[in-house]
């Protein structure tokens, strides 16, 4: 049995005396020409009992997806507003310092900022307490059944055109926040959720920041999954581009043709000897941004030849327009690798956009004479996403402070706001 949490309507959270443990499942359903039935996504649930004002408790069933996120959990519920099934994102202990609740506010704003297909967003934030008893944040979003990762490693086959659409709402996700300026730095298959129907969406933007156009200015090297991190960050690069998701996107894309991590070190050196034993000694004109020990250790070894050919080797899917632009994105220098919107042009992806934009997207639609097509397949973003306010924030005071005002104010003239109820037992069980 899982634990039980109680969420309600902040107009009188009090209401809500009754709860009631259930065990429940979900049951994936067949969208469309491509599908998965898995049995991954059952998992042990909770009733979580709702109420709106002079109304009794309203029972409904909420299923734990079991996801982890940047020591996050995030569940599946019921809004009791509109019966829709949603998922539940908790950020704990927020303000523990001044950098880790700048992310966070960093996250949430780009949360609420977000209008893409391909890219998780906030459709609602739970009312937080009085400001001195705030300290974790509940976010709504959409709710997806699985992520890549469990899709991989699971024994579900994976045709090409599994991979194709897979790639392509990667990518058309990707362009969208590079226009935004926004980097990800954590692009791994854990990361980008799916649902039955192979709809894609990217997630999970704790590490996430606004693209540094001055290259004097160091940025953090302290980002993206080992497996998945680009030579030049390995390399110790103080400054980095949109380039680095180029490069996460290729390993995904080398891991869905062959099920297997295509860099699996045990360290970031070893990681480094995996990519040159791949791609070749590089040249010294791609490290000229790295630290001088990483270029030491590179240079001191005895030359390696490419030897891109084995990548072939990865799957019957492995096809010379697939090897192809996989070399064009695992490039070693980032100012040579090709970018997500080159790389939507790339043939390969012609099927994935095909088959995206006749059965699965939500910007074309279907009439009695036939399809009718958005003028924009790979949409930007309306203007790029402003971080200017991040320069002012000096204390964690000031800084609870601007998160709590920003969630009351994205609540106002919107739906009947909803609140955790921190008096009910049941959510004293959810917080450990």
């Amino acid at each position: 049995m899982g634990s039980v949490l109680v969420v309600c309507y902040c107009l009188n959270p009090a209401v809500v005396t009754s709860l009631v443990s259930v065990v429940s499942f979900i049951v994936p359903e067949q969208f469309g020409p491509l599908s998965f039935f898995s049995s991954l996504l059952c998992q042990t649930g909770w009733t979580v009992c709702l109420s709106g004002r002079g109304a009794r408790g309203i029972p409904f069933i909420c299923e734990g997806l079991g996801l982890k996120m940047s020591q996050r959990c995030t569940l599946s519920v019921t809004d009791p507003r509109d019966g829709k099934r949603v998922a539940l994102k908790k950020m704990p202990n927020v303000f523990q310092n001044l950098v880790s609740c700048k992310r966070v506010f960093r996250e949430l704003k780009m949360l609420c900022f977000f209008k893409h297909d391909n890219v998780l967003s906030a459709l609602d934030i739970l009312q937080p307490p009085q400001i001195d008893c705030f300290e974790e944040i509940y976010v709504i979003t959409e709710l997806m059944q699985s992520d890549l990762h469990k899709v991989i490693v699971s024994p579900q086959p994976l045709s090409t055109d599994h991979i194709k659409v897979f790639l392509y709402q990667i990518l058309r996700g990707l362009k969208y926040l590079h226009s935004a300026g926004i980097l990800h730095r954590d692009i791994k298959p854990g990361n980008l959720l799916v649902n039955s129907n192979c709809v894609l969406k990217i997630c999970d933007f704790g590490l996430a920041r606004v693209e540094e156009m001055d290259e004097s200015r160091h940025m953090t090297q302290e980002v993206v999954t080992q497996y998945y991190r680009a030579p030049e960050i390995l390399m110790g690069s103080r400054h980095y581009s949109s380039a680095i998701d180029i490069w996460s996107v290729g390993c995904i894309f080398a891991e869905l043709l062959g099920r297997r991590i295509l860099f699996q070190a045990q360290s970031p050196i070893q990681q480094l000897d995996l990519i040159t034993d791949l791609l070749g000694t590089p040249p010294l004109s791609a490290m000229m941004s790295a630290c001088e020990g990483a270029r030491a250790h590179v240079l001191r070894g005895p030359h390696k030849p490419p030897s891109l050919s084995v990548l072939y080797m990865l799957s019957e899917g492995a096809t010379h327009e697939a090897v192809h632009l996989l070399c064009r994105m695992l490039v070693f220098d980032p100012a040579k690798r090709i970018s997500g919107r080159d790389a939507l042009s790339h043939p390969y992806l012609d099927e994935g956009r095909l088959r995206y934009h006749t059965c699965m997207c939500r910007c074309c639609f279907s009439v009695a004479s036939g399809r009718v097509y958005t003028r924009e397949f790979e949409p930007n973003a309306n203007g790029r996403f402003d971080d200017q306010y991040e320069r002012n924030l000096s204390s964690v005071w000031q800084v609870k402070e601007l998160i709590h005002r920003f969630i009351t104010e994205q609540q106002q003239g919107k739906r009947v706001p909803l609140c955790i109820n921190p008096q009910s037992a049941a959510f004293k069980t959810f917080i450990r």
